[in-house]
């Protein structure tokens, strides 16, 4: 790749990106969606104006961005909100998660699908978009009980997603005939793992980070903890996103002398998510929408309903204010590169699922990315928290 182009590249989608933050000020659209409506149009499917060679860098810029939000996340769940919204937090993600899963499978059974399929598919609808959620809350400059709630939930339903997807691959392993016992160590490991590594990078940053003097060094303490957490959880095979997580809960619950990286990480995450998100755009591809066919669209609003009934169910266990159960679910819609991680694992498996598997997980992503995150919005809005 010609070293002009690739500076023109990085130098317009910055402005791009300014200039989205703009349109999503002055209309009220989350910037996310702009950012992935630009990549729609600049990519494959639109003007095709992105070099190829700039399209290999988003396995790096998606690891990079994700652990940046996924350190952040986790350094929400202090233990003063947990004690305050701990019960909601857990209530309301095991109640979407199990419910997501269980009304998507037994709803594409129900239809004629076949059930090693609806299992793969219940699995998969699980996950969310931690990243697009973290920024419709920042440039809603969103606060408060609901959104403290909402964060949290984001920040560990990823985690109980992985549990259930890899409990239903074995299920649809061994119906299938196959040894299931792989798959239920791998997702040992991947769990144990995270957690090792997230602590790893947490326990000694809790206490040598922010020692120094403010500036340049604790912006390279940020980075070099994210990509530090990064590089050993893609190394060793394990959940990126998990392993962030916990190194912010751990930093934020430890360092009782500072809260300065995550600062710094808020201060250098924006440039990474415009391009995680433009390029995200360019990878979607709007023929899958459809390519889906009765199982995609079943898909799509099974999953929808079980958000909205799950977030209801959840906050009504953990006692939560009446409107702000109404809108947790709204919030929980959107879905993005977790579900397609996992669609690619369980292709892997199961091969001979592959090509329904990934159209029905890339055309529903391409429907969740870009209406979820003007669903988390109005949550937002109409709980009172943004703006």
């Amino acid at each position: 790749m010609d070293l002009h182009l690739l500076l023109l590249t990085l130098g317009g989608l910055l402005l791009v990106g300014l200039l989205t933050d703009e349109v999503g000020r002055r209309t009220r659209l989350p910037r996310v969606t702009l950012l992935i409506i630009f990549g729609v149009a600049a990519g494959p499917s639109g003007f095709d104006w992105l070099p190829k060679a700039f399209q290999s860098w988003y396995e790096f810029l998606a690891s990079a961005a994700l652990t940046m939000v996924a350190f952040l996340l986790g350094g929400k769940l202090s233990f003063a909100m947990l004690r305050s919204n701990g019960k909601a937090i857990f209530s309301v993600s095991l109640s979407v998660v199990i419910l997501t899963a269980f009304l998507v499978g037994v709803g594409l059974i129900a239809i004629g699908t076949p059930v090693v399929l609806a299992l793969l598919l219940a699995g998969i609808a699980t996950a969310t978009a931690p990243a697009a959620t973290q920024d419709v809350v920042r440039q809603a400059r969103a606060s408060g009980p609901f959104t403290d709630t909402l964060l949290g939930v984001v920040a560990v339903d990823d985690a109980w997603g992985l549990v259930v997807f890899s409990v239903l691959l074995v299920i649809a392993k061994s119906i299938v005939g196959d040894g299931a016992s792989a798959i239920v160590w791998h997702g040992l490991m991947e769990l144990g793992g995270a957690l090792a590594i997230g602590a790893a990078v947490g326990l000694p940053a809790a206490y040598l980070t922010g020692r120094l003097r403010p500036g340049e060094p604790i912006q390279a303490e940020a980075l070099g903890l994210v990509f530090l957490c990064a590089g050993l959880a893609i190394w060793l095979e394990v959940s990126f996103l998990l392993a962030g997580m916990v190194a912010g809960a751990i930093v934020v619950n430890l360092a009782k002398h500072h809260n300065r990286p995550f600062h710094e990480i808020e201060h250098i995450e924006w440039p990474f998510m415009i391009f995680f998100f433009v390029l995200a755009g360019a990878s979607l591809h709007l023929e899958s929408l459809y390519g889906i066919g009765l199982i995609g669209a079943v898909y799509i609003v099974l999953r929808t309903v079980a958000r909205l009934v799950g977030g209801w169910l959840g906050g009504m266990a953990a006692d939560i204010p009446p409107l702000h159960r109404r809108w947790i679910g709204v919030a929980l819609v959107p879905q993005a590169g977790v579900a397609l991680g996992m669609a690619l694992v369980a292709v892997t498996h199961l091969p001979e699922l592959g090509e329904t598997v990934l159209a029905v997980t890339i055309g529903s992503t391409v429907a969740f990315e870009l209406v979820g995150p003007v669903l988390t919005q109005l949550a937002l809005r109409k709980t009172g928290e943004g703006d």
